[in-house]
């Protein structure tokens, strides 16, 4: 039985981690960690009934790591308290998801630092789900026979996302800049912008849009464009715990969900 923590377990993706950790056969939910609730039974706060997994203050995560000793942590928070997260856990020995984006190169510095240094194995990606990975990998092989259009990438997200653009998007102008041999990636345009053979990213925020990604490759009197839809959040909380299964057996290193997946 695999034991797993989960950090930003109040929130609407660490609700839906919890309910699909607890429908797993090959898993246990141990720990429950945020800085809202703190004390009240996990499953009492998500209105499912008693659980017997109290939330523990994510400002302790060092104790909570030592009394709970799950075997991997899922996270999806926020850049800052991952970062935290991240070394607490590589300090415990304890394999990690981390689902949080928006972090600086820095902290990505930092995290990818503890996780070596202390040898466990952590899959990291701006998006779990299995739909998405396909569109990245789609966007490869389009960017190479596409390579003289114009590409244009336009997410759009709930009002509540914190980040912006998201971190699928980013990762969808990293692929196809590598693929193209490092074009620029530009965010939005305004005021006199004439195009160059830059990658542009732009982002909507509205309403309760689960998560929206089209990529646009317009050529002279055609184009193309390749979406992803996500229609809610269970996609992203199945691949995540998918990962977790998978880090759970996995060799000390840092991950992508495309390992997981074993695609390409």
């Amino acid at each position: 039985m695999i034991k797993i923590a989960v950090t930003g377990a109040c929130g609407k993706m660490g609700g839906l981690i919890i309910e699909n950790v607890l429908k797993s056969p090959d898993m246990k939910l141990v720990s429950a960690i945020d800085v809202t609730n703190t004390g009240k039974d996990i499953g009492e706060v998500m209105r499912i009934g008693k659980l017997d997994v109290q939330v523990w203050d994510a400002n302790d995560i060092d104790t909570v790591l030592g009394k709970a000793k799950p075997d991997v942590l899922i996270d999806f928070t926020i850049a800052q308290a991952a970062v935290k997260n991240v070394i607490a856990s590589a300090g415990k020995k304890v394999n990690l998801v981390i689902g949080t984006t928006g972090f600086t190169p820095e902290q990505r510095a930092l995290m990818d630092k503890a996780i070596k240094e202390n040898a466990i194995a952590a899959v990291i990606s701006p998006n779990f789900s299995i739909g998405v990975n396909v569109f990245w990998g789609l966007l490869a092989q389009a960017a190479k026979r596409l390579s003289d259009y114009d590409i244009e990438i336009i997410e759009a997200h709930h009002n509540q996302k914190k980040d912006a653009p998201s971190g699928t998007a980013v990762k969808a102008a990293e692929i196809i800049s590598k693929t193209l041999g490092g074009k620029d990636i530009i965010y939005g345009r305004h005021g006199i912008a004439p195009r160059q053979k830059e990658i542009g990213i732009h982002a909507v925020r509205g309403g309760d849009i689960a998560g929206d990604h089209t990529v646009l490759f317009a050529g002279d009197g055609e184009r193309i464009e390749i979406k992803h839809q996500a229609h809610s959040r269970q996609a992203f909380a199945q691949g995540a715990v998918k990962a977790a299964l998978w880090v759970s057996k996995a060799s000390p290193g840092i991950y992508e969900m495309k390992d997981v997946l074993e695609i390409e």
